[in-house]
This record gives structure tokens, C-alpha cells and sequence, in this order.
């Protein structure tokens, strides 16, 4: 009976270990979504800041073609162009 008890107590440490283990591994993957959730965050603000550097990075392009740089005359020309026939079309309809 005495190796059935030690058996007994072995497998009750053994199982006691488990959980102990999986208590801290459940920790660490509670721990390792947090980190996740706020480096997706952190992605998204990044990718946001990019997009309006991009904005900007455009309109200065414009404003510095516009000042008399020879840099981007073609593309400062075509958005005008475009915006010209923006406004075309926006009269065009208001006269309709």
C-alpha cells in the first residue's frame, strides 16, 4: 500500500507542477496579447502619420513647383489641368 501512496503523492506533485505551469503560461500569453494589441496600435498610428507625411510631402511638392522650381513643373502642371476640369465639370452640372 505504501507504493501506491508514493505513486499517489508523485502524480499529485506532478499535476500540481502542471498547473502551476500552466498558470504561468496563461500569464504570459495574457501578457503577450496585451503587447500585440498595442503594437497593432502602435502600426496604426505609424501608418496614419505616413499617410498625412505623404499629404504633405505632396503639397509641398506643388507649392515648391508653384514658386518657380523647375523640380515636378510636369506633375504641378497636370494637377492643375485636373483641377481645371474638376471645376469644368462642377459648372457644367450647376448649369444643368
Amino acid at each position: 500500500m505504501s507504493v501506491i501512496a508514493e505513486i499517489i503523492d508523485t502524480l499529485e506533485n506532478k499535476i500540481e507542477k502542471l498547473f502551476i505551469k500552466l498558470k504561468s503560461l496563461e500569464k504570459i500569453n495574457q501578457d503577450l496579447k496585451v503587447e500585440l494589441t498595442k503594437s497593432a496600435q502602435t502600426i496604426q498610428t505609424q501608418h496614419q502619420e505616413i499617410e498625412a507625411l505623404k499629404t504633405q510631402y505632396e503639397t509641398l511638392k506643388i507649392a515648391n513647383t508653384l514658386l518657380g522650381s523647375d523640380d515636378n513643373k510636369r506633375d504641378t502642371k497636370l494637377k492643375i489641368n485636373s483641377l481645371i476640369r474638376e471645376i469644368d465639370y462642377c459648372i457644367a452640372q450647376l448649369s444643368d
